[in-house]
């Protein structure tokens, strides 16, 4: 009971005119990221991580939250009226309303995109709090050796959900452990792998990987790629007409999707965003496929489906509270944003377990309140008053927005840390990262493997000084057992279990 009245505070807090204020303005900021191709609702939360260094902490987390949401969902609206996903979690949505857009539909396609994303993005946040008190609860059955196993099994799904890539996918993991190593050996305060320099002793900060990977990268591929992308005819959006009426689904069009369609494709990408490094182009693509299998008319699927919209948006917004889950229980985020997010909460000195929604229900609460606003009532609000002008923003100039950013991105890690030499590194590692993601190998991946390299090694140690030395106690812990179980069946159904071949005709 006292968990629902602390929802409920939740809510009440958002009344507050700063709060309210962070929610609507970070949902502006995630709609703007989200819509202009090439920026992500990461690359949004990781320029505005600095800010959080300034305000409290409630704010702070309100903010991150309608970030993620807008950013999940205006993805879909130039995936849908120029074929250019604003994020990658739309490419599902792009095949199905950029051919309704060229059938003079689009501001329809809009609508059941804002609509699907309005359901997911709401269930998902109340399946985040109704099961909340049942993850912390299951979290305290999770002894020493478990934990490992659990932060192990996180390490492993993130590689192997790169498929294609998993060696580089592990390569970039192993790079980010390396990392975290750096600095004062916490089980033993002495300092290592600092190369002889005082500036390296306490580490390095989350703050310059965070800037480095999402935002200096980008801005390097983004430069490199100027001529080479798919350019933007700005005479065929100034001609886009749309008015606000268009934008509203037809009840017989809803119905004839389902109620199903959307509760399925939400519990779908939830469950998804649980997955540590899943993301919502995963949960995209699997609620689509699902729904394609199931639909009564397939063939539609890739030439204007509303069905085929409906699922991607509904379960890359779900994918939302599902993140959530695994970072706020166990310090293991579900995607790159909840990894921010975590950063977040470790500057304000909060840490993750099952006592945090116990102890800290006041300061969580209305980041849950932030996710069912933004979701229920900013997404078809701002569609509606704003959809009109949505298209505009592709016109700004490239050259002019992202020399902005990267002023931005410096000046931010600098009064972050307020040290010249921790500037210098996030330069150096968003070259590093520029380098990586030209030849394939993923940030995620490096920084997923940065955050839970720590917990990793301390949970080890642990456990091996709990046993003296005996490896065997990671076998004979139940819990741990599960997860080095879990482990194996992930492992052996994506990697090693090859889909069965038909028969030639």
């Amino acid at each position: 009971m006292d968990t629902f009245l602390s929802y409920f505070n939740g809510f009440a807090a958002l009344t507050d005119p700063l709060n309210f204020a962070m929610l609507v303005g970070g949902f502006l900021i995630g709609t703007f990221f989200g819509a202009m191709p090439g920026l992500t609702s990461v690359l949004a939360i990781a320029l505005l991580l600095p800010v959080t260094y300034q305000i409290d902490v409630v704010p702070a987390l309100i903010m991150c939250a309608s970030i993620f949401m807008s950013g999940m969902y205006s993805g879909s609206i130039t995936a849908i009226t120029i074929n250019i996903p604003g994020a990658p979690s739309s490419m599902m949505t792009a095949l199905d309303g950029n051919k309704l857009m060229k059938r003079g539909k689009g501001a329809n396609a809009l609508g059941h995109a804002a609509l699907g994303s309005m359901i997911g993005g709401t269930l998902g946040a109340v399946l985040l709090m109704a099961f909340m008190p049942i993850a912390a609860k299951v979290s305290l059955l999770i002894q020493t050796p478990g934990k490992f196993a659990l932060i192990f099994f996180a390490l492993v799904v993130i590689v192997i959900v790169e498929k294609g890539n998993l060696a580089k996918a592990a390569i970039a993991m192993l790079l980010g452990l390396m990392i975290a190593t750096i600095g004062i050996d916490e089980l033993l305060s002495v300092p290592r792998f600092t190369f002889g320099t005082e500036n390296l002793i306490q580490g390095i900060d989350l703050m310059p990987l965070v800037i480095g990977a999402f935002a200096i990268s980008e801005i390097l591929i983004q430069a490199q790629n100027w001529r080479l992308e798919k350019q933007i005819d700005l005479d065929a959006v100034n001609r886009i007409k749309i008015t606000r009426r268009d934008f509203i689904p037809l009840w017989s069009e809803v119905r004839e999707i389902g109620i199903w369609v959307y509760l399925k494709s939400t519990i779908i990408g939830y469950l998804i965003g649980i997955l540590p490094g899943a993301g919502g182009s995963m949960a995209a693509f699997v609620s689509y496929i699902e729904a394609r299998r199931a639909s009564r008319k397939p063939h539609e699927y890739g030439n204007g489906s509303r069905e085929g919209i409906a699922a991607a948006e509904s379960a890359n917004n779900a994918m939302c509270g599902g993140a959530f889950v695994p970072m706020l229980m166990f310090g293991i985020p579900g995607d790159p944003t909840t990894a921010i997010v975590l950063g977040v909460l470790v500057i304000n000195g909060l840490q993750p377990g099952a006592r945090l929604m116990e102890n800290q229900a006041d300061l969580i609460s209305p980041m849950f309140a932030s996710l069912i606003v933004s979701a229920l009532i900013l997404i078809p609000l701002t569609l509606y008053l704003l959809g009109p002008l949505f298209l505009k923003m592709v016109t700004i100039s490239r050259g002019l927005l992202y020399s902005g950013i990267a002023v931005v991105a410096l000046v931010g890690s600098y009064v972050a840390t307020l040290s010249i030499f921790q500037m210098a590194l996030s330069l150096v590692l968003g070259i590093l990262a520029f380098y990586m993601r030209r030849q394939n190998y993923s940030c995620v991946a490096m920084l997923l493997g940065f955050i839970l390299g720590p917990d990793l090694e301390q949970y080890f140690r642990r456990a091996m000084s709990l046993s003296d030395g005996d490896p065997t106690i990671f076998l004979t812990s139940l819990d741990s057992l599960f997860f080095l179980g879990l482990t194996a069946a992930f492992v052996y159904m994506i990697v090693i279990r090859k889909p069965k071949q038909r028969p030639a005709v």
